[in-house]
């Protein structure tokens, strides 16, 4: 059985400003992500790369052409159906963007905050099993500011993954890693990619990481290389 695509794209252009000042930043692009896979982007500084991600990731209004994500089609979406549709997708910035006044824990239950079939008790139970799972079961109740840079976005990691998304969309999230906590990092989403059957888009320049991508794509001045 053919399996169905997470996100689907066809002929999406974007461009930023106005007028004599409307610039094309992303042409023609085309592309499916299937679930169970990691797929790595790479390209250039100012590419598009940065902005592909957030139009996939419901933060951007799509302009031209048509990007589904899981069957649902984003262009001309209500603000209500795209919140819904963010509730099925992890996102992990190269910036941890954890709050500095929430424990680990706390950090990682406030996205399933969005999901209301959680009581209290269910959803800080399921944050404690997660942060297990990224190896930081011993520090559930530390502050970021006692974390270290790695352990940081493992709890970001968990977060992302917690309630079980159809789609992890990553941007550079070794970039602040040395290659040990990195490697760590990528292959944990790797795993959980496979054991949940989610899809993973990541953006990356970290060339250590690239053998666990099961495709990789490259941008180059808003053009899609090969996929």
């Amino acid at each position: 059985m053919l399996k169905k695509s997470i996100i689907t794209i066809q002929n999406l252009n974007h461009y930023f400003g106005k007028g004599g000042l409307r610039k094309q930043i992303l042409f023609d692009i085309n592309l499916a992500i299937y679930p169970g896979e990691v797929v790595i982007l790479m390209g250039q500084s100012g590419s598009g790369k940065t902005t592909l991600l957030t139009l996939i990731g419901a933060l951007r209004s799509v302009q031209e052409g048509s990007l589904k994500v899981l069957g649902h089609e984003l262009r001309r979406a209500s603000n209500s159906q795209l919140t819904q549709i963010r509730r099925n997708i992890g996102y992990i910035f190269q910036a941890h963007n954890l709050l500095r006044f929430l424990t680990a824990c706390q950090n990682v239950q406030m996205s399933l905050e969005l999901h209301k079939e959680f009581d209290n008790q269910e959803a800080e139970a399921r944050s404690k099993a997660m942060l297990e799972v990224v190896g930081l079961g011993h520090r559930v109740n530390y502050y970021p500011d006692d974390l270290s840079g790695g352990q940081k976005q493992r709890v970001a990691v968990a977060r992302a993954l917690v309630s079980h998304p159809k789609l992890v969309l990553a941007d550079e999230p070794t970039a602040a890693l040395d290659s040990k906590s990195g490697r760590g990092v990528v292959e944990l989403m790797q795993r959980l990619a496979k054991e949940q059957g989610c899809a993973i888009l990541m953006v990356t320049h970290d060339n250590r990481i690239l053998d666990i991508a099961d495709r990789i794509i490259h941008m180059e001045d808003g053009h899609l290389l090969n996929h």
